[in-house]
């Protein structure tokens, strides 16, 4: 019933902005250039939202709403301000968005400090449960509460120079399932397991993600018409910031575009595809 409530929220929203809806989270998305303009923008929004509050009988809890202004690492000039009739709404360095934290220079260190705190708590699980248990079931343990927290969101933090700390802890994990020693090579053992490695695990999440925004790419054969040897590839777009170049859309492109042949082929046959791609992974 709240859904249906909401539905014509994102109506009520100016053109410079955009809004984002899942279950009872609410998210504003304000973007430009231009500090003035920004400053702006955000209140004009703010005070759009407000109204239809008030509309519908609404009021907005100023003590649980804050925002965060993404900046350059080196960037630190922020005079944002964001008010409505003198109440001041706080500027926060962080914030969690569909279990992602996300802070304001998208570092995602945060977000794998807080992957870390729960892979530490499951290490000390396993080594109590592989006393008792199979290594079948120590395995389904594995991808209920270490891969899954583990895969979601790697696309966005997979490229983060802090995510060895998870790799790190990945083959302390690893060493336990397999009864390995502290200083004993993880190689064999990821594959006696079938556990891809937390950077195998990104690049495959990284293809799945392409092949499935394929729309929102554009291949080789659209830019011209000469049959290079690059013609099925998809297009590297030149960009000048890192951070974006980091980030999935490009990272995306460069893993797909470094799959054989063969495998390309099979991408209409997801099933086929993902297991031909983790054996490939593995090699």
């Amino acid at each position: 019933m709240s859904l249906i409530y909401v539905n014509d929220l994102p109506k009520i929203i100016p053109d410079y902005a955009s809004i984002v809806l899942f279950s009872d989270d609410t998210t504003l998305l304000v973007t430009d250039s231009n500090n003035k303009d920004f400053n702006i923008n955000i209140n004009q929004s703010l005070t759009s939202l407000i109204t239809w509050f008030n509309s519908n009988l609404l009021t907005l809890n100023f003590d649980k709403t804050h925002f965060i202004e993404f900046r350059m690492k080196n960037y630190y000039q922020l005079q944002t301000k964001v008010l409505y009739e003198h109440k001041v709404i706080s500027n926060s360095t962080e914030t969690k968005f569909l279990g992602l934290i996300i802070d304001e220079t998208l570092s995602w260190k945060q977000h794998i400090d807080a992957i870390a705190t729960k892979l530490c708590s499951t290490c000390y699980i396993l080594r109590n449960l592989k006393h008792i248990v199979p290594l079948s079931t120590l395995r389904i343990v594995y991808y209920a509460h270490i891969h899954s927290v583990l895969s979601y969101g790697i696309i966005f933090g997979g490229n983060s120079t802090n995510v060895n700390k998870l790799f790190i802890l990945q083959k302390k994990i690893v060493r336990i399932l397999s009864n390995s020693g502290p200083n004993d090579s993880c190689r064999e053992a990821f594959k006696k397991l079938e556990i891809m490695t937390l950077y195998f695990q990104y690049i495959f999440s990284l293809i799945l993600f392409t092949i499935d925004n394929k729309h929102v790419f554009t291949p080789n054969n659209e830019i011209h018409k000469y049959s290079t040897r690059n013609y099925t590839n998809l297009h590297m777009p030149t960009v000048n910031l890192s951070k974006f170049h980091k980030g999935p859309f490009l990272s995306g492109i460069k893993a797909y575009n470094h799959l054989p042949g063969y495998l390309k082929l099979l991408v209409k046959d997801m099933k086929c595809f993902k297991i031909s791609l983790k054996r490939f992974l593995h090699q």
